[in-house]
């Protein structure tokens, strides 16, 4: 049986109460609880501190470039099919310099489940604004305030249909816990959107600030509704909706290939006949 232990207690370099020791402690919750094995699951991560966090978990990882982590899952999920790829960075990476990725992932539906770390700042270059600060914001390098409306990445997932769109929040640990869990389950794309304060560089979005206005999405309410995803999905300032905001069943990218229907990529025996003659027909 799978245990926290099996995925290492490490010494973390995050700053007192940042939001990413919850986040840490939820994603273990939700192996353990999807029961899945360290050497099954792979992490892969860009530049930034949320980046940082599968560096604390005995698992696979993969620490790549700023906003490339999306490229490398998708070509370990086509190679292998059977492993378990999660994807962990921040807001910047992800909706910055990895927008172009991001879009891409979400018209694919890989079977990949990204955790974005949004503290809607830079905290690892010192809080310069994110894709996804307030207008108006005020950093070191916008003393004048931010001048673009802020990036919306939940109402961009639902818009384009993607496979699996929930948001949660740091301070409510089960609650994200069980979105990831369930992420994890889901056959598509998850995007998973969580809400954390950085108490170095964000004195507005505070730990205080989202507890105050985080609210979970009722029992009642059907994820499977598009229209009213897309609604959901536009909701900010007084309330902010956490849950799972839409999912569908829409076919995985990978099911496309026949080719995998065969058995994962990874293990096979390579034709060397039949490369040569691929390779030489680039002569």
């Amino acid at each position: 049986m799978v245990t926290i232990d099996d995925y290492g207690h490490y010494d973390t370099a995050w700053c007192p109460g940042c939001g990413n020791f919850s986040i840490l402690k939820a994603v273990k919750q939700a192996l353990v609880a999807s029961q899945l094995e360290p050497h099954e699951v792979l992490f892969v991560s860009g530049i930034g501190q949320a980046a940082k966090a599968p560096h604390y978990l005995n698992a696979n990882r993969f620490n790549g470039l700023h906003g490339r982590s999306l490229p490398v899952a998708t070509g370990a999920k086509l190679a292998n099919p059977k492993l378990t790829v999660i994807v962990e960075s921040g807001d910047g990476c992800n909706y910055g310099e990895g927008g172009n990725h991001f879009l891409a992932a979400l018209r694919r539906n890989i079977d990949v489940t990204l955790l974005v770390h949004n503290n809607q700042v830079y905290g690892l270059t010192k809080g310069q604004a994110s894709p996804t600060s307030a207008e108006g914001f005020v950093t070191k390098a916008q003393p004048e305030g931010v001048t673009l409306r802020s990036f919306n990445p939940i109402a961009v997932a639902v818009a384009m249909q993607a496979g699996f769109v929930a948001r949660g929040f740091s301070g409510m640990i089960d609650h994200l816990s069980g979105l990831i869990q369930q992420g994890i389950a889901h056959r598509g794309f998850s995007l998973i959107d969580v809400l954390q304060p950085c108490v170095s560089f964000n004195k507005v979005n505070t730990f205080a600030w989202y507890k105050d206005r985080c609210d979970p999405l009722p029992p009642a309410y059907d994820p499977t509704d598009w229209e009213a995803a897309m609604k959901v999905a536009r909701q900010w300032e007084d309330k902010i909706p956490i849950g799972i905001i839409y999912r569908n069943d829409l076919l995985p990218f990978e099911e496309h290939f026949p080719v995998l229907s065969q058995g994962p990529l990874v293990g096979r025996n390579v034709d060397r006949v039949k490369l040569k003659r691929i390779m030489e027909g680039y002569g």
